[in-house]
């Protein structure tokens, strides 16, 4: 296996787990042998993203040591992100208007799933608007926010902390050391933990396969489909105009992000590769302020592939149902988007919990979901390679709007990676 990359190893992995999956359908001891293998390297991930986050935004910030300046980097991120959030709605909502994949859904063929854990988690969030987003960004306990891995806190605590090494000159350097050398450490961690990738992966899709089976797949094929289709349309097209803009070719950057995606896209989770995109978009020429700043932000400000799905998911739903939706409920639909996609961030099962939140409001049953909720996983698949795409373009695209990109550097890393592709 040594001779293959990472990515090849992945799709090995993948390949293997869905012939697994298949081969054993319906079969309750994939899940009982395979699961603890998925869930170990999901924890293997989850135990070192939160000292990476803390470490290098620290370094970083200590490295800017401007309240103004950081001040303006967090404005200018906060509105781009808004802006591409609506355009995903937007996006959500002309593909399902224009290929209703609702319309003709026979729902006696289809089987509900329990939605009964997502409807509690919505019940205790729905009264967090976005002004109690941003009260909540404040911990009252850093070590209660680090336990829960509360990532707004956490970077709220470390852009304090590294503003404050900075304010007391020479004593803070000892700090700064021994911060710089968490973050080296825990790096080589991450390297250390993607040999399990592999492993990973074929574990999670090997389960997810033998759950889920074709049987659930056929009926919502349309929407399966369409969801993968706005995806990369969304990446080419809009993300790429934005890449094209900040002086980087979309194709680049998923060349860089390669073995990221693959890893993000059989395992359903951002958390996976948040370590080494915030690496690569350093090597890439952002500097390590912006990128360990943007990025994690982004993961619960910037979900351009959930809220793209959530629109879709919303009009598919009404589609079913025979309800009609002009377009001012349309509209209303994408402003709610707006903020309850906001106010619940970082909610486990986020993306079913915003729309839980959020069908109600414009008179869509909820009960809609449950005929979804089967094949949920193979479409968040495609919703969290656009997360990562989304945020690792984010931090480009600040370093460019700041006057802070490396375009030497840049230059060197593509050139990089172009030779190992020969």
């Amino acid at each position: 296996m040594k001779r293959f990359g990472l990515a090849i190893q992945i799709l090995i992995g993948l390949i293997l787990g869905i012939l697994v999956g298949a081969l054993f359908y319906g079969n309750p001891a994939v899940s009982t042998y395979l699961q603890p293998i998925g869930d170990i390297f999901l924890r293997l991930i989850k135990m070192i993203v939160v000292p990476i986050v803390i470490s290098t935004l620290i370094v970083g910030v200590a490295g800017v040591g401007d309240f103004k300046k950081l001040g303006k980097i967090g404005g200018k991120t906060i509105l781009y992100f808004e802006i591409v959030t609506t355009i995903a709605i937007v996006v959500g909502l002309l593909a399902a208007n224009l290929f209703q994949p609702g319309v003709g859904v026979d729902m006696t063929n289809l089987q509900k799933t329990d939605i009964h854990s997502y409807v509690e988690t919505a019940e205790t969030t729905q009264s967090h608007g976005f002004v109690e987003t941003f009260v909540n960004i404040v911990p009252k306990n850093v070590f209660d926010a680090i336990v829960r891995g509360d990532m707004l806190a956490i970077i709220f605590f470390s852009v304090l902390f590294g503003l404050g090494v900075a304010a007391v000159g020479e004593r803070g350097r000892p700090v700064l050391n021994f911060f710089q050398g968490v973050a080296d450490a825990m790096f080589w961690v991450v390297n250390t933990i993607m040999k399990f990738a592999p492993f990973g992966v074929f574990a999670l899709i090997g389960v997810t396969v033998s759950k889920f089976g074709l049987e659930s797949l056929v009926p919502l094929g349309k929407l399966v489909i369409l969801v993968h289709v706005a995806m990369i349309f969304f990446i080419f097209v809009v993300l790429g105009i934005i890449a094209r803009m900040s002086g980087i070719r979309i194709t680049q950057l998923l060349r860089i992000l390669k073995d990221e995606l693959l890893l993000a896209y059989s395992t359903s989770s951002s958390e996976t590769v948040l370590p080494r995109i915030m690496e690569k978009m350093e090597r890439l020429g952002c500097p390590k302020a912006i990128a360990s700043f943007v990025i994690p932000t982004g993961y619960s400000f910037n979900l351009d592939g959930s809220t793209l799905y959530q629109a879709l998911a919303a009009l598919f739903i009404a589609q079913m149902y025979g309800i009609d939706m002009p377009i001012s409920a349309q509209i209303t639909l994408m402003l709610v988007l707006m903020v309850t996609s906001k106010g619940i961030a970082g909610v486990p099962g986020v993306s079913f919990v915003v729309l839980l939140a959020t069908l109600g409001s414009v008179g869509i049953p909820l009960d809609g979901l449950a005929f979804i909720a089967g094949v949920d996983r193979l479409m968040d698949m495609a919703r969290t390679v656009v997360n990562v795409v989304g945020n690792s373009l984010a931090a480009v695209v600040i370093s460019r709007w700041e006057g802070q990109f490396d375009s030497e550097k840049a230059k060197k890393y593509l050139g990089e990676i172009s030779s190992k592709a020969a």
